[in-house]
């Protein structure tokens, strides 16, 4: 059976949930591999509204296990609070139904006091984080000094654990103006939350490896997008982790030959939060348009996203480093009316034509977009769920989609309703 890997193929944002939520109808096992709660997904359901941002959009279909991968940082107090929000709405969470692996390193106060100290005094330039402490908790997992959730399961251990980050943390605080961290206080707190976490508790790794040789259908589900990524995308504003397709495999255990199809999301337009170079970025009233039709405001943090034409070089670039087999291509609605549309296909820097992103941030900074126009259309595409819905004109800007990547449409969202989907290529198919 096929198992597909779900990236957000811009700067996130893309719409993962809603095609996560619609392709785990087809999956039995939903795997979220990287990123922490900065992230954020909002589902729509028979009109009732979910909004994740630690758990998987898996939870909210009954008989599918969930799964929070070694990949994620996870807030311990977060995760429980979230869970009781999502009950509430009539979703049943139960160990059955979640796992979170044994190897997943745990997002502590300290760490959100130190993302928030850094950013507010960073004068040189601020990274636009969330200030939740994912970047810390990052940081202290490859400097071998972060509390993983198995450490919860014996007094001892965490201890020396907490021991081990605070002679890191209390030194970066005192050159901050913080005070101290309270050790005992912590460790109170973390004893106290160890129950809630470890009931979910599982070697993730063994539990996907059995899922797989019995023929479950596995569907990893990233945070954020390609253009976040910590090597690949617009340094240094990124996000702290890994968001392309191959850290599927590394977030949660499982080899990468288990990975039959990679599903890049793709706004029809593009937008991003936070800081950072966006060459198509609109400042004007096709800007502040697509910003209001789009309800372009962050799951997570409620910011206003920043609005522009669609990048063709950037996604083709993403979908190459992610080995991209097709396509979900979301909000097609939003353009509807235009009389105009624009679409990216290179950039001019210093007098040369440029057919990807540079690296060089200086370099990104200074790039201008090549535009190429297609004509818009009048008629509605909201709800559409075949090709013949579809005006002639919107099929056109998707099939020129298609063509500037270099990738298929697999898949086609014209509203946040699960079921208003186009299916062309079923990424499960054998």
């Amino acid at each position: 059976m096929a198992n597909v890997v779900v990236v957000g193929a811009q700067w996130g944002d893309e719409g993962k949930g809603k095609i996560v939520d619609w392709l785990s109808e087809r999956a039995d096992v939903i795997a979220r591999f990287q990123g922490g709660h900065n992230a954020g997904h909002t589902l729509v359901v028979g009109g009732e509204v979910y909004k994740l941002h630690a758990l998987p959009s898996g939870v909210v279909r009954s008989g599918k296990l969930s799964v929070i991968g070694n990949g994620v940082v996870l807030d311990p107090w977060h995760l429980v609070k979230e869970i009781e929000g999502i009950r509430g709405q009539g979703v049943e969470i139960t160990p059955e139904t979640l796992m979170i692996a044994e190897n997943t390193p745990l997002i502590l106060p300290f760490h959100g006091e130190l993302d928030r100290a850094r950013e507010a005094q960073n004068s040189v330039a601020k990274i636009g984080t969330t200030g939740r402490g994912i970047g810390p908790a990052y940081e202290d997992k490859v400097g071998r000094r972060v509390i993983r959730v198995s450490d919860l399961s014996d007094d001892r251990t965490l201890e020396v654990r907490v021991d081990r980050a605070l002679v890191h943390h209390n030194a970066l605080r005192a050159g901050l103006g913080l005070d101290p961290v309270d050790r005992d206080a912590l460790i109170a707190e973390l004893r106290a939350i160890a129950p809630e976490i470890l009931q979910y508790a599982a070697p993730v790794w063994k539990v996907l490896n059995e899922k797989r040789r019995a023929g479950r259908r596995i569907l990893f589900e990233g945070a954020q997008g390609a253009l976040l990524d910590i090597d690949f995308g617009t340094y240094p504003y990124v996000t702290s982790s890994n968001v392309i397709a191959g850290q599927a495999a590394t977030g949660t255990g499982i080899g990468p030959s288990s990975i039959d199809f990679c599903l890049g999301i793709v706004k029809a337009y593009t937008t991003r939060v936070g800081e950072g170079p966006f060459p198509t970025e609109l400042h004007d009233e096709d800007g502040n348009r697509l910003g209001e039709r789009g309800h372009e405001f962050g799951t997570t943090t409620g910011r206003k996203r920043r609005c522009g034409w669609f990048d063709a070089c950037l996604v083709k670039q993403s979908c190459a480093i992610s080995g991209v087999t097709g396509i979900a291509l979301t909000k097609l609605d939003v353009l509807d009316g235009f009389d105009t549309l624009k679409i990216c296909t290179g950039y001019e820097l210093d007098g040369k034509h440029m057919d990807y992103l540079p690296t060089a941030a200086d370099q990104q900074a200074r790039c201008t977009p090549i535009y190429e126009e297609l004509p818009g259309w009048s008629q509605s595409t909201e709800g559409a769920r075949s090709w013949a819905d579809l005006p002639a004109e919107a099929i056109k800007y998707v099939r020129r989609v298609e063509e500037l990547i270099e990738c298929p449409v697999a898949l086609l969202s014209t509203s946040p309703e699960r079921d208003d989907t186009i299916l062309v290529t079923d990424p499960f198919a054998d």
